[in-house]
């Protein structure tokens, strides 16, 4: 989503081990299944089994996934079966509390629940091409009444805009500060919210005169690529495979999913739009736009646009990489999409086929 540069993504797994002390006897316990790190499809069962001391009388053993209980039992000598097909995707920490007596001891491990699914192949029709300003780099986009809100980047260029679809002339702007990477935007209510690429802070706008009323602060996402809104809670991507929920009143975050489709996580997540219950992602310095669960993190479909990139337009190879597809608006009213790429000099309109 952003103008020369590399996205360096790290995962650490933790190992958990616990001692039971008991009558000065040290007794290990630990899972015999899974094992830490396990990588296991969605909608495939995971086996818990405990490896506990044969002198060892369990009272109770009650077992977690990411800390909310998922079972209690009085026995640790049988396999528990967890379901995975509405888990969402990416690590997960299964914890089990072993109680006796006179101790109370805890375990953990962690598996990775992947996509199972082969993500479908979707048609599209190209409806209208109209004019694009090729000074902008676009990062957000969306519908609005006939209009499009667009919101651009690159520091001292900027801007927040509404766009005459007809003409891709701006009937009403705003630059933001040249402090400011400008990211993607979204319009709820009376304002517009545009996020910042690696300056930790959103920006809040006044949707009518597009004066800035407000900022607020990143948490754990760093940096701002792309943002929409599912009619409760504001969805932002950080250039991971993770998309973060954010309380629309106070802009907290509130947990996020990752996104995977079956050959692995889907990276550099951009641009998004949440149309009909799924979430629309661009894949940066791609020519997809991805289909997702919102619930577990899926890729259940994608577009490929690779035909709407402009023929020999930009000269130079650093232009046409960066350049690239970026920007979903949708037309509820004509159920049609409105897609473009940083200083593309067109817009297209299209509608997808099945």
């Amino acid at each position: 989503m952003h103008f020369g540069r590399t996205n360096l993504i790290s995962s650490c797994l933790g190992l958990f081990l616990v001692c039971a002390c008991n009558a000065g006897t040290s007794k290990y316990i630990g899972f015999s299944s899974p094992y830490q790190g396990q990588n296991i499809k969605s909608g495939t069962d995971i086996k818990v089994k405990l490896d506990l001391p044969k002198n060892l009388t369990a009272d109770t053993i009650s077992y977690f996934v990411d800390g909310n209980l998922y079972h209690e039992t009085l026995s640790g000598s049988d396999t528990l079966t967890i379901k995975t097909h509405q888990m969402k995707l990416g690590f997960r920490l299964i914890n089990a509390i072993v109680k006796t007596k006179n101790t109370r001891d805890t375990i953990a491990t962690n598996v990775v629940i992947t996509s199972a699914m082969q993500p479908k192949k979707l048609d599209y029709k190209v409806l209208n091409k109209f004019p694009h300003n090729t000074d902008d780099y676009t990062q957000g986009l969306s519908f609005d009444n006939g209009y499009l809100i667009e919101s651009t980047g690159r520091k001292g260029f900027s801007k927040l805009k509404y766009v005459n679809i007809q003409t891709g002339k701006a009937i009403k702007e705003a630059s933001l500060d040249t402090s400011y990477f400008g990211e993607g935007s979204v319009k709820v209510g009376n304002e517009i919210i545009v996020l910042t690429w690696q300056e930790n802070v959103g920006l809040i706008y006044d949707a009518e005169s597009l004066k800035q009323k407000g900022t607020f602060p990143y948490q754990a996402s760093k940096e701002g690529w792309g943002l929409t809104f599912d009619g409760k809670d504001l969805l932002k991507s950080d250039g991971s495979n993770k998309i973060w929920r954010l309380n629309v009143q106070n802009y907290k975050e509130q947990g996020y999913i990752e996104v995977y489709d079956n050959a692995g996580p889907v990276n550099e997540l951009n641009e998004l739009e949440y149309i009909n219950g799924k979430i629309y992602a661009n894949v940066y310095t791609s020519t997809k736009i991805i289909v997702i669960d919102p619930l577990t993190g899926i890729v259940e479909a994608y577009l490929d646009l690779k035909d709407l990139v402009p023929k020999n337009y930009f000269k130079t190879e650093d232009d046409r990489n960066n350049n690239v597809l970026n920007g979903i608006a949708y037309d509820p009213a004509t159920q049609t999409l409105y897609v473009t790429g940083k200083k593309w000099p067109s817009l297209y309109q299209i509608k997808i086929m099945n």
